[in-house]
Formats: structure tokens, sequence, C-alpha cells
């Protein structure tokens, strides 16, 4: 009778059993070894520095990781012999994980069939490996698990219905973070929201219903973090997004206030005096603002002439 592919030896017993499914996240600390009588190891997590993660059900390269944290408990440490046939992929992984430690001018960044003929992996371990295929022993401690509706997702791992329901809990996040004038914070949910909302116009044809019901989505979220990066004085990005909401509603007063002020910023006085005299029009009774915020304008290019002046009679004597 032949041995099982996948032999388990526990070394720890885990405290609490858990329901794995699909979409459920782990993470857990590994050692690899050789099953050679000097039990050479590999390679070993923890010298790594990260425990690895993985969300099952997403055909990880390695399949048979995703088949052995299935048979532990949480916190047990134990130990898996498994049979070459199911490791042929762990030289290209343990590759990998190693390189994510090196810095990019160090990676080895292609691996097709020609370059791997000619100069291998990079580790003459994981070379031999390739070369002659055994059987590779796991010691596994399984430190973390997380049903699939316990952790934020990635957006790689969302379903378009997934992806559509964050957005506004996104937005709501950053305008929870912009109130508490956490302005980072506000950004980065913002532009999360953003990313997903680009990749699901991506999937529909321009200016269908669907597209366009998405984008309409997209401009209040751009106001926002255009307002963040006002405060951030990023003023190129406040331009951009502000230009993008004003190419769909031409009249939005937003859009064209913070652009105005953003080109201030910048300088293009000519600029932000165009967008305040055109937010003027379309809104008379900001008539008060607006004018304030040109004789700021008038003063700034008042100084701004004058220090021109000082510094060309400075080069003249």
């Amino acid at each position: 009778m032949s041995d099982p592919p996948i032999k388990k030896k526990v070394i720890h017993a885990g405290t609490k059993q858990v329901e794995f499914k699909p979409g459920s996240k782990v993470a857990f600390h590994f050692v690899t070894k050789l099953t050679d009588s000097d039990g050479t190891v590999i390679d070993d997590s923890r010298q790594m520095g990260k425990p690895m993660e993985l969300v099952l059900g997403k055909k990880f390269k390695l399949e048979v990781w995703e088949t052995i944290v299935q048979l532990m408990s949480l916190n047990e440490v134990a130990s898996f012999t498994v049979d070459k046939s199911l490791v042929l992929q762990y030289p290209f992984v343990s590759k990998a994980l190693r390189d994510m430690g090196k810095p990019a001018s160090a990676k080895r960044h292609h691996c097709c069939g020609v370059t791997l003929q000619n100069e291998g992996l990079g580790y003459e371990d994981l070379n031999k490996l390739v070369k002659d295929p055994c059987e590779l022993e796991f010691i596994i401690e399984l430190i973390k698990f997380e049903a699939p509706d316990e952790y934020k997702k990635e957006s790689w791992q969302m379903s378009e219905d997934e992806k559509l329901d964050q957005v506004p809990k996104l937005r709501e996040e950053g305008n929870k973070f912009y109130k508490e004038e956490n302005i980072s914070g506000a950004c980065e949910s913002y532009t999360l929201a953003l990313g997903l909302l680009e990749q699901l116009m991506l999937k529909e044809k321009p200016h269908d219903t669907e597209w366009l019901e998405l984008q309409e989505q997209k401009l209040p979220l751009l106001l926002n973090l255009s307002q963040c990066k006002l405060k951030q004085g990023e003023f190129y990005p406040v331009i951009e997004h502000c230009s993008t909401v004003l190419n769909v509603h031409p009249e939005n007063e937003k859009a064209l206030f913070r652009r105005a002020k953003a080109h201030i910023g910048a300088w293009n006085p000519s600029e932000a005096r165009a967008d305040f005299e055109k937010l003027l029009k379309i809104n008379p009774k900001l008539e008060k603002s607006i004018n304030q915020e040109l004789k700021v304008l008038d003063e700034m290019i008042r100084q701004k002439d004058l220090e021109d002046r000082a510094k060309l009679a400075g080069k003249m004597f």
C-alpha cells in the first residue's frame, strides 16, 4: 500500500477549531525542510520577517498550502511531509518570497524558460529542487484566522457587487476622517473608492447607462479629494480633479472655487481670475466672498510685481 501524499504529525495542539470556507484569510509561520538525515532547512518565515498570508479559494500557486492549513486548528503547530508531486511549484514560490526582502535592483524579474535554463532561479538550493524534485516537510504554525466578513478585503479579492457596496462606505469613512482633521486618512479612503469605481468602469462601455452612473459616483469623491489636496498644498492634483468634474458639469460651483484656489497656489493668476469670474456669473449671491478672493489675488499680483521689479533693479545695478 502506497504512502499518503500528505502525512501530518501534531507538534503542539491548537486552541480553537475554526470553520474554513472560501474567502477565509489565514496567516501562518512556516519552516520548509528537506527530508534528508540532516533535516536541511530551506526557508523559515520568521527569518524572512513576516508570516505567510493566504486567502483560501484564490488558487495560490502552491495549492498544497491551502490544503494543509485547513487540516489545522488555530495556534496549532504541525509537521506535514508532502509528496514531491505536490510541491513542484515550491522553488518558484520560495524565490518570490525571498525576493520580497531584497531591494528592487537586486531582484530578478524574469523567469521565462530561457532565463531559467541559462541562469536558474538565482538560488542554488532552489535550482537543485527544480532539477531534482523531492518530498518536503513543512512545519506550520497557524497564528491567525479571519472569516470572509471579518477583514477588509483588497480590491482584487472583491466581486463587482462587493466593490460597488464598498464605495459609499469608503466615502463615509473619508468624510469621518476629514471631520476629525485626519486629512491623510481621508485622502486614502477617497482614493480607494475612486480606484474601485475606475475598475468597474473599465468593464462597461463608455457613455452607456451603467458607465455614466458610475461616473456620477466618481464626481463627489473627486471633489472631496480635491479639498483634501488643497489643504495639503498639492495644487496640481486639485486642478486635475476639479477639471474632470467641470468637463462633466461645467457649472459645478465647488469645482470652480477649489480650482481657482489651486490656481492661486500654483500661481496661475489669470486662470484663477477666470474661474472666480465664471463662478460669480453662475451664482451672484457669492459676490461678496468672490470679490474678497479677487481683492486678495490683486494684492498678491501687486506684491509679485514689486518683487520682480526689485530683482530686476538688483541685476541692473
